[in-house]
C-alpha cells in the first residue's frame, strides 16, 4: 500500500517544482510615459510612492487588470498603472561606471561609459554573461550583466 501512495507524491512533487521552475523566470518591463507614479497599492487613491523616468526597468510581480506591482532595482515593492508599462527591456546600470565593449569579452576595446543610474536598451544576451546594450545616443556595445539590473 505504500508503493501506491509514494508514486502519486513523486509526481506531485515534480509537478510543483516544474511550475516553480518555470515561474521563477522574472518579467521586466519598462514605463513608457515620460514619467509614471509608483503607489503602495492598486489605487490612485493610495499612497504615491515614487516618481520614476521613461525606461526605469521594473520587475513584474503580480499582474491585475488595470494594475502591476513590480520590484525596483533596489528591491522595493510597489504598484503602478498597467498602462505607464511596455514590454520594452531596459537594463539600470548598478556599478558607479560601466564600460561597453566592442565584443563580449574583458579584452575588447571600449564603446562607450555608463554612469550609475542610467538606463540602457537591452538588444540581446550574449554568452559568459554578457549583455548587448544600446545607450540613449545610439552607441551600442556590450556590458557584463553584473554592472546592471533588469536582465
Amino acid at each position: 500500500m505504500k508503493r501506491i501512495l509514494l508514486a502519486p507524491l513523486l509526481v506531485a512533487a515534480y509537478s510543483v517544482s516544474a511550475v516553480l521552475s518555470n515561474a521563477s523566470a522574472a518579467d521586466f518591463r519598462s514605463v513608457q510615459e515620460n514619467a509614471a507614479v509608483l503607489y503602495d497599492a492598486p489605487s490612485r487613491q493610495a499612497r504615491p510612492l515614487f516618481v520614476v523616468s521613461r525606461g526605469y526597468p521594473l520587475e513584474v510581480i503580480v499582474n491585475l487588470e488595470a494594475w502591476v506591482k513590480v520590484r525596483d532595482h533596489a528591491g522595493a515593492l510597489t504598484w503602478v498603472e498597467k498602462k505607464a508599462l511596455s514590454d520594452k527591456r531596459m537594463l539600470l546600470v548598478t556599478v558607479p561606471v560601466a564600460e561597453a565593449r566592442q565584443r563580449p569579452e574583458d579584452a575588447a576595446p571600449p564603446v562607450f561609459t555608463a554612469a550609475q543610474n542610467v538606463a540602457l536598451d537591452l538588444i540581446e544576451v550574449a554568452p559568459n554573461g554578457w549583455l548587448r546594450v544600446r545607450h540613449s545616443d545610439g552607441a551600442t556595445g556590450f556590458v557584463r550583466a553584473a554592472a546592471v539590473w533588469g536582465d
